[in-house]
């Protein structure tokens, strides 16, 4: 079992240390291929905004500039393969996505077959927050890097928080329909049974992805499951929607939550989540641990007033390009491939954080946050509400193993 800890040390990393590695004042661009339309379009609208932010400040450091530019994928792999022509056709090297890990099987596959077919063309995938485990295990290569805890990381850490729950014993799955669903559903049957096998799970139901308006017959199945609990992936349109059903039938029972927060979803749970609603994630707001990061917080904000830092990992993803890129004096993405692997790098809340050459997937502190009112300095929705950080499971603790065997270009 995962030991949790409780304080919280400070460390501050800051932007002049980034900029001072970089005198080359390139101009690098980065595609962002995501939802900015439909069901999803807060999503990725929101982690444009991010992605525009970080550049921004780190263009004002000096050094290595960047540009990022929105591809509108409508969540849908198909149209996500479409946009990576638009991007190779216009010379951009870097591919920034999270949202759907349908969409990042679809990309990584595209992208790998492209690099082997075009070696003075080649594209760097920068994955910042499609989970899927297979993308860094049996579906792992070099191109893609992957900035966010995947799936089984994330379900480590929750079902430590629920195996300490002696009371438990009733718990209830939903998700949505696609690989990420599906590998979350896994993990939780997977963690629950090696950690407490006494619970029993009363229903695993996946649903279509944004194709359900009405959550209300889900919900109603979930009370009458007698559930103590419930474990759900949904992110997006898809958790706003079973946020709205949950408060409006007045459910009131531990949910645990991968992307419960933000783009009204914090508003819609509102005072029915206190006490009840948890999530897996990293950084931490609440409080914001290094001055930095505060002073990050506020200015976003002052930025975007109806927007959320919601992404952290959208932050390391751009300082550990540009630390990258001033690293092997290179932007080529081969080179700047290499100097990732076993990058080690200090966020801007203060947590260590490494990529796992082996498999690229980066190794970082996971933290537990409750949806709260209390002791709140940075809220989101403008709602009063934010998240509030728990605990944290250590680097080395939030580990797991890869099957991942790289093939590397020559």
């Amino acid at each position: 079992m995962i030991r949790r800890t409780l304080g919280l040390g400070v460390a501050v990393a800051t932007l002049a240390s980034v900029a001072s590695f970089s005198a080359q004042a390139e101009t690098i661009k980065v595609a962002f291929i995501d939802p900015l339309s439909g069901g999803f379009a807060a999503t990725g609208q929101n982690g444009l905004k991010q992605y525009k932010f970080i550049a921004g400040e780190l263009n004002k450091a000096g050094g290595t500039q960047f540009e990022v530019i929105g591809f509108d994928n409508k969540i849908s792999p198909k149209e996500s393969l479409i946009q990576l022509k638009r991007v190779i056709a216009d010379g951009i090297q870097y591919v920034a996505q999270g949202n759907s890990s349908g969409v990042a099987n679809a990309l990584t596959d595209a992208i790998n077959k492209h690099n082997k077919r075009n070696p003075d063309k080649r594209v760097l995938f920068l994955n910042y927050s499609a989970v899927d485990p297979a993308l860094t295990n049996k579906k792992c290569n070099f191109w893609h890097f992957r900035f966010d805890a995947n799936a089984d990381m994330k379900m480590n850490a929750l079902t430590d928080v629920i195996a300490d729950d002696r009371n438990m014993k009733k718990i209830y799955l939903l998700g949505q329909n696609y690989s990420f669903g599906k590998s979350v559903a896994a993990a939780a049957v997977r963690f629950l049974g090696e950690k407490r096998p006494d619970v029993k799970i009363v229903g695993n139901e996946l649903h279509p992805i944004g194709k359900v308006k009405d959550f209300t017959p889900y919900v109603a199945k979930i009370k009458a499951s007698g559930a103590q609990a419930l474990i759900t992936g949904n992110w997006g349109g898809d958790m706003l929607n079973l946020a709205k059903a949950i408060d409006s039938s007045g459910l009131k029972l531990p949910t645990y939550t991968y992307y419960a927060a933000a783009d009204g979803i914090t508003k819609a749970i509102g005072a029915g989540g206190v006490g009840s609603v948890r999530l897996v994630g990293q950084g931490s707001s609440n409080p914001p641990r290094t001055d930095e990061w505060d002073a990050m917080l506020k200015a976003f904000k002052v930025k975007y007033p109806e927007g959320d830092v919601t992404q952290s990992r959208i932050f390391t993803v751009m300082r550990m390009l540009k630390a990258a890129i001033a690293k092997s004096g290179s932007s080529k993405p081969i080179d700047v491939a290499r100097a990732l692997e076993g990058a080690e790098h200090m966020t801007l809340w203060g947590d260590k954080v490494k990529m796992r050459a082996s498999d690229h997937q980066l190794q970082m502190p996971i933290r537990i946050f409750a949806h709260s009112d209390r002791n709140i300095q940075h809220d989101l929705d403008n709602s009063g509400f934010g998240l509030l950080n728990e605990s944290t499971v250590t680097l080395e603790e939030a580990s797991t193993p890869t099957t991942c065997k790289m093939k590397r270009p020559s």
